[in-house]
């Protein structure tokens, strides 16, 4: 391995690539994936808006959406990633598939953290009458913003290896030029260089995580 020839310029633009991807990805998984994990919550059996039909089918879909593997839905997405995005290539064209992918994943785990609470928050919103706005809003989230912290802490994780897989097809960031370089021009050196910042970056990620969700649960002792 001959470090020297590194291309360090453009290391450093495909982390801040795979930065990107992972950031945008991660704001609309939640943005999506929030509203359909209390939904999903809301609408299981024995809670305020309980309907089988309703949680069957979100159910389902959810399922579906998490046992595709990724590299098969960034391909069978690349039609709809054009469209969303304008380009099935790039930072862009990573978005889409990686929010189709871990939106799912989100949801559950936001369904799990909701499941977990107390059920004497929902009796005490139901006693004052609140309905379930009300109640997602000033009982529920506030009593699993610890665990919600959490859980976007492993989505940003998981996004930063699956933004690595899309340089596939194409995606940009360390995946790409892990692909290109280190396996089709035998540069083993490039390799390994985006396999350490992959892993520096996902430590990071679990420290500051973990840090976070501590000082969290320290204040609401």
């Amino acid at each position: 391995m001959n470090w020297s020839n590194l291309d360090w310029p453009l290391l450093a633009e495909a982390t801040i690539d795979t930065l990107l991807m992972t950031g945008f990805s991660l704001v609309f998984t939640v943005i999506i994936g929030l509203p359909l994990g209390v939904l999903l919550f809301l609408t299981s059996p024995k809670q305020m808006m309980e309907h089988h039909a309703l949680y069957q089918t979100l159910s389902l879909i959810v399922n579906i959406l998490r046992s595709v593997p990724f590299l098969i839905l960034l391909i069978v997405m690349i039609p709809l990633t054009r469209i969303l995005a304008g380009s099935a290539l790039g930072v862009a064209g990573a978005v889409p598939p990686l929010v189709m992918s871990a939106a799912p994943f989100f949801a559950r785990l936001v369904e799990n953290v909701l499941k977990e609470l107390d059920p004497g928050v929902l009796e005490a919103s139901r006693a004052m009458g609140a309905n379930p706005r009300e109640t997602v809003i000033m009982a529920l989230l506030p009593e699993a913003k610890t665990g919600v912290v959490a859980a976007i802490v492993v989505t940003a994780i998981m996004l930063v290896g699956y933004s690595a897989m899309s340089g596939v097809i194409g995606g940009g960031g360390l995946g790409d030029l892990a692909l290109r370089f280190g396996y089709q021009r035998y540069q083993t050196d490039v390799m390994a260089v985006t396999v350490v910042i992959l892993v520096v970056l996902v430590q990071l990620m679990q420290v500051w995580g973990d840090k976070l969700v501590a000082r969290m649960n320290k204040r609401i002792a």
